[in-house]
Order: C-alpha cells, then sequence, then structure tokens
C-alpha cells in the first residue's frame, strides 16, 4: 500500500517569534514538493501564530505535547483541545524526553494518544529503546512492548516514530540495516489493519544522512530535530522525496 511520506520538525524548546522567518521559507519551498507532506511542531508558544501563517499551504502546524484531559486544574500544561483551538493538526506523545525527564509511562503515552484522537489531532506516537537495551540484544523486545504499552485499539489514523533514545541529538544513528530491521517489526506489529500507517525515522537526521535513512524499506518519512529549525536544512530533507 502506497502511503505518502510526512517529513515533521519537531523544534522542542526552540523558537521565538523571529523564528516566523524560517516557517515562512519552509513554506514557500513546500509549494514544489507535492509527493512529501510536511510538518513544523514549534514550541506552544507559536502554534497559533504558525498556523495562522500556514493556513492554506503545504505545511502542517503541530504540537510537541498534551494533557491526556480536556481541562482542569494542571497548572502549565496543555489540553489536545487547545492545540486544536490554536490550529494544530497533530501533536507527538511519547518522545524520549518527555519519557525520560517527566517520568511518562506507556499508560500515560497511551492515553495522550486517546486525546489527540478525541481532539481531532493526528498523534505522532513515539517509542525507541536506550543504548544500554540495544546493547542487551533487548532493542525489538522493548519497542514492541512500547508499541502494545502505548497505541490504543481505538485509534483508526496515527503516525509511529521509531527514535533510539541513543541517537536523539547526539549525531549517532544506527546502520541502514538496524533501521530497517525496527521498521519492519514496526511493519508486522501494524498488520493488515493498520496498513496504511506510516512509521517515520528519527534520532540525529539530517540533510548527510537523510538519503541513506529515508531510502530504507518500511521508512516512511522522518521526525526531524535540530535540522528542522533552519528552513534550507529541513526542506533539502524533504527534497529526497522530490
Amino acid at each position: 500500500m502506497a502511503r505518502r511520506p510526512l517529513v515533521a520538525g519537531n523544534w522542542k524548546m526552540h523558537g521565538l517569534r523571529g523564528a516566523a522567518d524560517e516557517l515562512k521559507k519552509i513554506i514557500a519551498g513546500a509549494e514544489r514538493l507535492a509527493k512529501v507532506e510536511l510538518m513544523v511542531c514549534p514550541p506552544a508558544t507559536l502554534i497559533a501564530d504558525f498556523a495562522a501563517a500556514a493556513r492554506g499551504s503545504r505545511v502542517l502546524i503541530g504540537g510537541q505535547d498534551c494533557h491526556a484531559l480536556a481541562a482542569g486544574a494542571y497548572t502549565g500544561d496543555i489540553s489536545a483541545e487547545m492545540l486544536k483551538d490554536a490550529g494544530a493538526a497533530a501533536v507527538i506523545v511519547g518522545h524520549a524526553e518527555r519519557r525520560r525527564f517527566h517520568a511518562e509511562t506507556d499508560k500515560v503515552v497511551r492515553e495522550k494518544a486517546l486525546a489527540a484522537n478525541r481532539a481531532g489531532l493526528l498523534a505522532i506516537v513515539c517509542v525507541g529503546e536506550t543504548r544500554a537495551e540495544r546493547d542487551a540484544g533487548r532493542a525489538l523486545s522493548v519497542v514492541h512492548a512500547q508499541l502494545d504499552g502505548s497505541i490504543p485499539d481505538e485509534l483508526a489514523d496515527f503516525v509511529i516514530a521509531y527514535e533510539p533514545v541513543w541517537a536523539i541529538g547526539t549525531g549517532l544513528t544506527p546502520t541502514s540495516s538496524d533501521v530497517g530491521e525496527m521498521h519492519r517489526v514496526i511493519r508486522d506489529w501494524l498488520g493488515s489493519r493498520w496498513a496504511a500507517i506510516r512509521v517515520l525515522y528519527g534520532g540525529s537526521v539530517n540533510p548527510a544522512n537523510a538519503k541513506d535513512l529515508l531510502a530504507v524499506e518500511a521508512v516512511d518519512g522522518a521526525l526531524v530535530g535540530g535540522a528542522s529549525l533552519k528552513a534550507e536544512e529541513f526542506l533539502s530533507i524533504a527534497r529526497i522525496y522530490g
């Protein structure tokens, strides 16, 4: 089944209002990239402005996290409904940095994925193993368990992002063989029911290694970190799809 590639940029805790200039360049460049879907996930303070600027363009805007509940006494948190109201089309849940620094369990990630679905957002569910888990030969079983625990049966449409924890922001990447093996395991897990679901690779994706990584069988795009902050670097990755 043909799946339209997705290249999504996770800006993490980077970006002030002046970063809108980079978004404008991404929007302009996206007009020549009809074969790939582009998404930018800026910090929450920029979502409404970015969504307004991207309206009618080929670029979607997403959030980086959401609370499981629609509203409540949760100071500092943002609900999926708030992201939707601000103009977001998607939200990242279960990123390794959320799992590590905020102690988010698979159960929490699952609840957030359900919240995204409830609000009409596309959930980008992240999974990935640590270096110790890979060295112990447990990478495949760890990711399989994360899929079991993090993805609700109720979801009809979502995205999986495989991001080996040890490759995020380190400049290190797994071999093409390792990436292909993991993506095949994820596709097997998805089965025929979710054959249209896209599986992205993330973890130190940059213009220098993107061509090899995106050519790997069963890789449907990329979740890009630091390289998404500069329009030209981000677009150069997306241009691999023509």
